[in-house]
């Protein structure tokens, strides 16, 4: 939505109720543009414009200089995005990886990352005998320099599956 003349997605919202006084939402919102997390409260039942955002088909090329090169697949024109547009979604990207850029107004303003994807390992701990698949964690550091937790028995050059959402281990691939 567009709220201040800034287009914003709402991370969160509670409703308040507070004795005689009117009903009032506070919100946790995210700059579209900047990446600023910020606090906000509008009284209940204000309205805002909605935001149309434009979903377009991209592969990943590369990054340099802390901008990240995206290709559309649809009329090969290539773009950066910023470390700030892309989130937590920077921690995912591998060369080749097929993802939806959000547009506004022919403005790449974010990307929308599939829930799952799959990461090879490139440095762990070497698993003891003895264990198991429920028998703890340990921490993993993945191909893209991400380091998450995984069970003991992953290794060095396996391959997971990551959720995206979360950043959590899902499964060995």
């Amino acid at each position: 939505m567009e709220l201040d003349g800034q287009i914003v997605q709402v991370l969160s919202y509670e409703h308040q109720k507070i004795g005689r006084g009117s009903a009032q939402v506070r919100m946790k919102v995210k700059n579209i543009r900047t990446g600023a997390i910020f606090d906000t409260t509008a009284q209940a039942g204000s309205k805002w414009p909605r935001i149309r955002l434009e979903q377009r088909h991209v592969q990943y090329l590369y990054t340099e200089n802390d901008l990240h090169y995206f290709m559309d697949q649809d009329t090969y024109e290539q773009f950066p995005l910023s470390p700030a547009q892309l989130g937590d979604a920077v921690n995912y990207l591998k060369d080749g990886m097929e993802l939806d850029v959000l547009m506004y107004d022919e403005e790449p303003v974010g990307v929308d990352m599939p829930l799952n994807v799959v990461l090879e390992v490139s440095q762990t701990e070497p698993g003891f005998k003895g264990d198991t698949a429920t028998g703890g964690n340990k921490p993993a550091v993945l191909e893209t320099g991400m380091t998450i937790n995984v069970p003991l028995f992953v290794s060095t050059g396996d391959k997971i599956r990551v959720d995206t959402r979360d950043g959590t281990y899902v499964e060995r691939v």
